[in-house]
């Protein structure tokens, strides 16, 4: 304000002004600088605002946000979704499912069979309102199975009703898509792409799949290079049949599901098993317990398999899981017969007393 004065009265002397324009000029300029502090001092006031705000949201959802198609994504959201879907996901699964989706990346999941690794793409799928597409490995697969192949049969009935050149049944009249493909070519949310037990495909098929993952595009020599429209949401599973490449292992999120404790198998139980009782559920899930830890078996009881044995004894209207109820039922807990044989022998019974 000072420096105004100064270069106000400077004009005066200099004849640039006239003295009567001094005070309107000075009154101006006050009247300008009291609104420049309320406006800055109102801007101060929103910011602190809206700092706090999002404070408070992120001290709700404590790991951030994540927008996935106009829905809000955080761990604990995934938790109490999966649980709305009849899955029960503690802090770790929810964990890697969320980093997997926040970079983008493959969601690797490794485990026993029957732990629930597939499960959580069919569940993530529900969650996110998006199409499941499976690639279902076994050996021998290759990329016309996984990604696609010509329609021969169509394309020899074509050029024989046809007058036509080589080139026009190369097209995507003719193109049979494979799941790869599929995924790739699919408009709209990213479908969740499962590439179930990837350990059955041969490692040329994992190195293939590294490269069709790495850049999401495909080339096709007679059609030309096919990009992705959108990036899936990937999950790979592996029960451990052979080691997977430290290659592909890189280029995911690593996710390893172990046998349930108790406390969570009961909770399967009960979401999986409609009308089960409290104490048959807390007995089986101590059985089963005690199977996988202390006897020695050639393949233990997976989560999958303590649900039958649940449903069996509900549906039979059992209210005790007695040495005679698991006789009875050992088949849906035991899918070997040296494994069955060999607990029949030492008396179902004898369980009872570690439950």
């Amino acid at each position: 304000m000072e420096a105004l004065k100064r270069e106000v009265y400077y004009d005066v002397v200099k004849g640039l002004l006239k003295v009567s324009d001094i005070d309107p000029i000075l009154t101006g300029a006050e009247d300008y600088l009291r609104l420049r502090r309320q406006s800055i001092t109102c801007l101060q006031r929103w910011r602190d605002l809206l700092l706090s705000i999002y404070g408070s949201i992120r001290g709700q959802f404590k790991r951030g946000m994540l927008m996935i198609s106009g829905n809000a994504i955080s761990v604990e959201q995934i938790i109490k979704n999966f649980a709305d879907l009849d899955y029960v996901c503690d802090a770790t699964i929810a964990d890697s499912v969320y980093l997997s989706l926040l970079l983008q990346k493959p969601l690797l999941i490794e485990g026993e069979p029957g732990v629930g690794k597939t499960e959580i793409a069919k569940v993530l799928a529900k969650m996110l309102g998006t199409e499941l597409i499976r690639l279902q490995c076994y050996e021998g697969l290759d990329e016309s199975k996984a990604l696609y192949e010509w329609n021969y049969q169509k394309q020899l009935l074509y050029i024989q009703g046809k007058e036509c050149g080589i080139e026009d049944v190369f097209s995507q009249e003719f193109l049979m898509v494979r799941p790869l493909l599929r995924a790739i070519l699919t408009e709209g949310p990213p479908p969740v792409l499962l590439i179930d037990e990837i350990d059955k495909a041969d490692e040329e098929f994992e190195a293939f799949l590294l490269e069709t993952l790495s850049d999401f595009q495909v080339s096709i020599p007679e059609f030309g290079t096919v990009k992705a429209k959108t990036i899936p949401h990937i999950v790979i599973t592996n029960n451990d049949v052979r080691e997977l490449t430290n290659a592909l292992k890189r280029r995911c999120i690593y996710l390893y599901i172990d046998y349930p404790t108790v406390e969570k198998e009961q909770d399967i139980l009960f979401k999986k098993v409609p009308g089960i009782k409290a104490a048959v559920a807390q007995q089986i899930a101590q059985l089963m317990n005690t199977l996988r830890s202390k006897v020695d078996l050639l393949k233990k009881p997976s989560i999958a398999e303590g649900i039958d044995f649940a449903r069996a004894v509900t549906l039979e209207g059992t209210g005790n899981v007695d040495a005679e109820t698991i006789d009875k039922f050992l088949p849906t807990l035991l899918k070997n017969k040296e494994d069955i044989a060999m607990v029949r022998k030492r008396g179902g019974g004898k369980w009872l007393g570690e439950i």
